[in-house]
């Protein structure tokens, strides 16, 4: 699973995902992308699931670039707990993901096994995504 090696704090605040992603979407490494069309938080393990899904249905001399990495730790308490005593421990990492953000890139194959990957990949995913050609 993918998480920070190292971070300043250990807790964040939940925060408010709004507007849509501009940065870094005109940089593109590979030929084929997907986009995500929602705002959500997308688990590490659904990013390595992804990963593992395109990774499976490609073969070899294709190149995966990861665009999203989870860095922000989401807490929660333990069921049946008192109120007080502070914030919970971190249990697992997410990435914050707007619409516009581009999620995964390929480069190496063709189309049609492009296709087939990524959308076994989006599949993987828990919001809407489309398939894009740069």
């Amino acid at each position: 699973m993918l998480s920070p090696k190292k971070t300043k704090f250990r807790k964040q605040h939940r925060g408010r995902i709004k507007g849509i992603s501009f940065r870094g979407n005109n940089i593109c490494f590979g030929k084929y992308a997907l986009q995500a069309l929602e705002p959500t938080w997308i688990t590490s393990r659904q990013i390595e699931a992804g990963r593992r899904a395109i990774t499976r249905n490609v073969r070899r001399g294709v190149k995966i670039w990861l665009r999203i990495f989870p860095d922000k730790p989401v807490t929660f308490r333990a069921l049946e707990t008192r109120m007080g005593s502070g914030k919970g421990d971190p249990e697992y990492w997410v990435a914050v993901v707007k619409p516009g953000k581009i999620l995964y890139e390929i480069n190496g194959v063709t189309e049609i096994t492009a296709k087939k990957a990524i959308l076994i990949a989006a599949s993987k995913l828990p919001i809407k995504t489309k398939l894009i050609m740069l």
